[in-house]
């Protein structure tokens, strides 16, 4: 699948992974459409794709409000014509023990933003996805294949997210359009800084068990990338991300071992 022309549309195109995977299909000179709250972020990453000679639009959008992700398509739709690949890369992160929290506000703002944010987006966006054949993707991460100890909220906004998507790909079965899901490992992004602490304020620290694992966010776009280009169902970006899932249906008690120390720091 070549990327060169095709009209794409980024969710959470800012910072971290979506920005990073703009800039690399910039290269292909695609059309982009890049959505995210913080246009002024979003406009930067808009010029560099630019002058990596794509076309390139920033169109501020909170995927938690559907109103804006109807807007969204149709901002795509209006000057571009038609819509050839969606990727739902916006997402927020919460971490906190279950027994810590009391106000479960932001457990419902990351089940609106993770799980109805990419459903909203790619409802509008269908009609078009089904003229062009096209492409629908999303990144559930590895929080979608293992429930994750202090991540309650942020694992069941993932479970949701994914079982959507692979419930979608039936349904669309000979349509022409095909559903991507990836399952990224821990990616050396500002997420981890900026999610939800048990008070529901930005903890504003890397936890201490993401430590040095964390995979480069150019390398992991790059994958994604490469998925895309195949239309691949399924990438897991790491050796890690592949073998847990398994192990879990092996050896439960292994992997509840194994995670267990990250609940605690």
């Amino acid at each position: 699948m070549s990327f060169t022309g095709k009209v794409i549309v980024i969710t959470g195109a800012s910072d971290g992974i979506g920005a990073e995977l703009a800039r690399q299909l910039a290269r292909e000179k695609p059309r982009l459409v890049l959505a995210a709250r913080r246009l002024d972020a979003l406009q930067a990453v808009a010029a560099q794709c630019a002058a990596a000679g794509a076309e390139a639009v920033a169109v501020r959008c909170d995927v938690g409000v559907e109103a804006d992700c109807q807007a969204l398509a149709a901002s795509t739709v209006e000057p571009f014509g038609r819509i050839d690949v969606l990727v739902n890369s916006a997402g927020v992160l919460g971490r906190a023990r279950l027994e810590d929290v009391s106000d479960f506000g932001w457990y419902q703002d990351m089940m609106r933003v993770n799980y109805m944010g990419s459903v909203w987006c790619t409802r509008y966006a269908l009609g078009e996805l089904r003229k062009s054949k096209g492409l629908v993707a999303a990144i559930p991460g590895l929080a979608a294949k293992i429930g994750l100890p202090g991540y309650t909220g942020y694992s069941a906004s993932k479970f949701a997210q994914s079982g959507f998507f692979e419930a979608l790909r039936t349904e669309l079965a000979g349509t022409g359009v095909d559903v991507t899901l990836v399952f990224a490992d821990v990616v050396a992004t500002k997420l981890f800084s900026h999610a939800y602490g048990a008070d529901g304020k930005p903890a504003g620290k890397v936890s201490a068990h993401v430590g040095g694992r964390a995979m480069p966010v150019e390398d992991c776009a790059s994958r994604i990338v490469a998925a895309l280009r195949g239309r691949r169902r399924e990438l897991l970006t790491t050796p890690r991300a592949r073998i847990l899932p398994w192990l879990q249906l092996l050896a439960p008690g292994m992997v509840q071992g194994m995670l267990r120390p990250a609940a605690r720091s």
